[in-house]
């Protein structure tokens, strides 16, 4: 359990980025029991990478754990093909397996610890805040309600969303799910920082949160250039629920987690995480690292960055997203139309381009689509290939961002893994 009083300059850095980078929390939930027959991940075989994992870790700075996972499917096609194929082999996986497909293959590396208070090792079940990895689950209820026509990529705030800023109307549903739509960004709001800072548990209304930033017009004309925003996403899971009737939890368990049998996945709204979890850290030398975990609740980031998942459903999800497997052709085409340059936060591996709730990572080896994100205690990458056979996941237990070096550093590596995966 954190603790918010013991270290005052810590507990008002975790608030501060908190605010920048938003988190949430997770009442405790039982979980089903772990098949006793289900195979045993591969250790990790690269000794190469096992070790650069582990002087990550090791670094004066650096996250005190860190769990990298490959896995690859039986049969890879040729990028761009077979989406339905390569979704079906996600949801038929076994569950220690981290969502392996039959003849799939799982690679994990670990490094440090899940727990300082224990030393036990991080593991592909243990609970951990995605952060904006969220924003990849809000674009797929999205790009979902599109093929059932309930939604346009063309439709507005104005058509959907009437009650919100006239000065927001004319904003689409493809520019919120690019970052071209100019919205304010409520986390950066002085009157949510002012909150979120003295109360980093503060219970907000998800629902308001554009309220912050109610009285401001558009940062730029709609569609003219790429700006990452975590407004969009709420505006995004808002469309969702004026056009089903359906809260955006319900939609995601009926339109995401249900589909791809992701049982350790959930969007709460406290500061609470269920165990397992990876504890999450505020790393600040020479002082000892602070748990973080349970620091901040979710309210605040809701559909930007709220999600709780664990590495084996992360991975799961991201071989469906990025394949386009739970979308029609013409959907799944529209996904993916990128913006050059539009970087995910932080920036993945390689060249970042931005398309419709997934980023498109042009690394030395090859292509992946995903989404990175941080936030206090964490750090987080999710990457496939295009068809969905092959999977990253790459979670830190501190928020490397906050230290640039650390970032490029930890760039690097996630490249190389992703050469990994994509080898043959």
């Amino acid at each position: 359990m954190p603790t918010r009083t013991a270290r005052p300059r810590a507990a008002a850095r975790t608030a501060a980025a908190a605010a920048l980078v938003l988190v949430a929390g997770m009442a405790p939930a039982l979980h089903p029991a772990r098949a006793a027959t289900a195979p045993t991940p591969a250790p990790a075989p690269d000794a190469a990478l096992q070790r650069r994992l582990e002087q990550l870790v090791a670094t004066p700075g650096g996250p005190p754990g860190a769990i990298v996972v490959l896995h690859r499917t039986g049969t890879r096609t040729a990028a761009g093909t077979g989406p339905r194929a390569a979704g079906a082999a996600a949801r038929t996986g076994t569950r220690d397996g981290g969502g392996a497909g039959r003849g799939g293959r799982t690679e994990v590396y670990r490094a440090g610890t899940a727990d300082l208070r224990t030393g036990r090792p991080p593991r592909i079940h243990d609970h951990m805040r995605i952060a904006s990895v969220a924003k990849a689950f809000s674009g797929a209820v999205a790009l979902r309600l599109v093929d059932e026509g309930r939604l346009r990529l063309d439709d507005t705030i104005g058509r959907v969303l009437p009650a919100l800023p006239a000065a927001w109307h004319p904003v689409t549903l493809r520019q919120l799910l690019a970052h071209t739509s100019g919205l304010p960004d409520f986390s950066a709001s002085p009157e949510f920082l002012a909150i979120i800072t003295e109360d980093p548990r503060h219970r907000f209304d998800s629902r308001r949160l554009l309220d912050f930033v109610a009285d401001q017009g558009l940062r730029f004309a709609p569609g003219s250039r790429y700006a990452y925003s975590n407004s969009d996403n709420i505006a995004v899971a808002l469309m969702a629920e004026a056009v089903t009737g359906r809260r955006y939890e319900t939609l995601l368990e009926q339109l995401v987690y249900r589909p791809l049998g992701l049982r350790d996945t959930h969007l709460p709204q406290g500061h609470r995480l269920p165990e397992p979890y990876l504890h999450g850290y505020a790393v600040d030398p020479p002082a000892p690292p602070e748990d973080v975990s349970e620091a901040i609740g979710a309210s605040g980031s809701w559909a930007s960055g709220g999600i709780v998942s664990t590495p084996a459903d992360l991975g799961a999800f991201i071989r469906a997203h990025a394949s386009g497997a739970l979308l029609s052709d013409a959907t799944r085409r529209a996904q993916r139309t990128f913006v050059p340059g539009g970087a995910s936060q932080p920036p993945g591996p390689g060249a970042n381009d931005a398309g419709l709730a997934i980023f498109r990572y042009t690394t030395r080896c090859g292509v992946v689509y995903g989404h990175t994100g941080n936030t206090p205690g964490y750090t987080q990458l999710a990457a496939a290939t295009p068809d969905g056979t092959r999977s990253l996941t790459f979670s830190a237990t501190s928020q490397i961002p906050l230290d640039a070096a650390l970032l490029a550093r930890t760039r690097a590596l996630q490249e190389d893994f992703v050469c990994a995966l994509l080898r043959d």
